[in-house]
């Protein structure tokens, strides 16, 4: 990358660290897509980011939906989230007096439909939980993972990136997560949550802390080090695939199975946006459709006058 990209480009993301305060995560999709986007711009023969312009980046964006030798097509909600991270980028280069005018003002991302969540069923999650053996150190681990996933509504770099003192459960039962750019909220955490991450703290983490260097981390693997979101994965799939799950379930499957099934027993919806950290009940709002359909499914099949 020429200098004439790569000083602006570190600029920004340096000011979507600092200033903004980012999480890793999100920083990271950023510097990905926003590296692939200024690569492009320079293999077409664009010298400098005043040289860009609004249909070189509307090429761009179609290029990305139709793939090419080099890279498949993306789907339109991806191709939206590189929209988004050009937009952006542009912007703040325009303050800055990079890049004026701004190509990028009157680009729109692609029209996405709202996809619902996907959750599974209270039995489904109770059969994954239960189908972990709770005999050694790392089945203790993972009981704790699981229950501690569908107990809290957290998200996997939420919980892989908690700390012991992060917990408390002595007196509130409570937890303090750091979700999004940051931000902290506290959850209460479950009986059966509590219990099991409990006895993972006294029957299983001295033995896996034993063989690392000494860290904070609750969750540890078996080197003793912090536990990566892909072990989680990794351990999430091998407990439905035991419980005769044939849907694909993730970590997030969890977290839109505890917002579901918060608000099929009656949760407000706003008291499910705290949970969840979303910054608009806009987001928390999707699970009231899918109760509402669950709902609807039930009335067709039970009501004698349906039809």
């Amino acid at each position: 990358m020429s200098d004439q990209f790569e000083t602006p480009l570190k600029r920004y993301l340096q000011h979507l660290a600092i200033e903004r305060g980012l999480a890793e995560n999100t920083l990271a999709s950023y510097r990905r897509d926003l590296l692939r986007y200024v690569d492009t711009m320079q293999a077409a023969g664009v010298e400098q980011p005043q040289k860009i312009t609004e249909l070189a980046i509307s090429g761009y964006l179609q290029d990305l939906s139709r793939g090419n030798e080099k890279h498949k097509a993306l789907s339109a909600r991806s191709v939206a989230r590189h929209s988004v991270a050009i937009r952006q980028l542009h912007k703040y280069w325009e303050l800055e007096g990079i890049c004026v005018p701004n190509p990028a003002r009157e680009i729109q991302p692609p029209a996405i439909g709202q996809s619902l969540p996907k959750a599974i069923s209270i039995d489904q999650v109770t059969s994954i939980l239960e189908s972990v053996s709770i005999e050694t150190p790392a089945g203790l681990r993972d009981r704790a993972i699981l229950e501690f996933l569908y107990s809290t509504g957290a998200r996997i770099s939420e919980v892989v990136d908690l700390d012991v003192d992060d917990l408390h459960f002595a007196q509130d039962a409570v937890v303090r997560l750091f979700g999004k750019g940051s931000k902290e909220r506290v959850v209460p955490v479950g009986g059966y949550a509590q219990r099991a991450v409990s006895d993972y703290l006294v029957r299983a983490r001295p033995s896996l802390a034993a063989k690392g260097k000494g860290t904070p981390a609750l969750f540890l693997n078996q080197r003793g080090g912090r536990l990566s979101r892909q072990s989680v994965w990794l351990l999430l799939s091998k407990a439905a695939e035991r419980a005769g799950i044939t849907t694909e379930v993730s970590p997030h499957t969890l977290r839109h199975s505890f917002a579901t099934h918060l608000l099929e027993g009656g949760a407000d919806v706003r008291v499910v946006q705290e949970l969840l950290g979303h910054a608009s009940v806009t987001t928390t709002q999707i699970y009231t459709k899918v109760t509402v359909d669950s709902l609807r499914e039930a009335y067709q099949l039970a009501h004698p006058r349906v039809n």
